[in-house]
């Protein structure tokens, strides 16, 4: 029964196909078939005309903005890469330069040091000899002062032993008395 039924569209596809051609029996029309490459060809050529110079500058632009980007950031990683080696020397040269100024800083700390040692010294010495002098002068004046003050009770001793019979204890009360005057 397969059989039979390929075997009838078998001959009747040959049948067609002899009859009317390949074209036909594919289902094509030559007449539509010309209109509509005649249409697309018009399309092409309105497309290349009016569409594709358009479309062709935009991805030329495009391609341009494009390679002149990556020259761009080429140039700026160059130039990032040339700052940054200048940023280190730099930084290499305010270091060196920091270190100079510390040890500057510091000798000129121990001169300054040195010296105020040596002023303080100075001053220090000259205010032990004017303490000094100032002492040997209040003891100068002091045993002048002393001397004069002696003398005056002596004077008064020897006044008053001279008026009144010397004993011990007459005698101790005459300095006690003089004493007590003289204060």
């Amino acid at each position: 029964m397969i059989h039979q039924l390929l075997t009838q569209l078998a001959t009747s596809a040959t049948e067609t196909t002899e009859s009317t051609g390949i074209f036909s029996s594919l289902g094509i029309d030559w007449t539509l078939l010309l209109i509509q490459i005649v249409a697309f060809l018009i399309l092409v050529a309105v497309l290349a005309k009016f569409v594709y110079p358009v479309l062709l500058r935009a991805i030329d632009k495009r391609e341009a903005d494009i390679e002149a980007s990556a020259k761009l950031a080429e140039q700026m990683r160059a130039d990032a890469a040339a700052s940054e080696d200048r940023v280190e020397k730099l930084l290499q040269e305010a270091r060196k330069d920091a270190t100079a100024i510390i040890d500057t800083a510091h000798k000129e700390a121990v001169v300054m040091v040195a010296e105020a040692e040596v002023k303080a010294t100075k001053k220090s010495d000259h205010l032990i000899q004017q303490a000094e002098a100032r002492l040997k002068n209040d003891v100068s004046e002091a045993r002048e002062l002393l001397k004069h003050d002696t003398a005056e009770l002596v004077a008064l001793a020897t006044g008053k032993i001279v008026r009144e019979k010397v004993d011990a204890h007459k005698d101790a009360d005459l300095i006690r008395s003089a004493l007590k005057e003289a204060n």
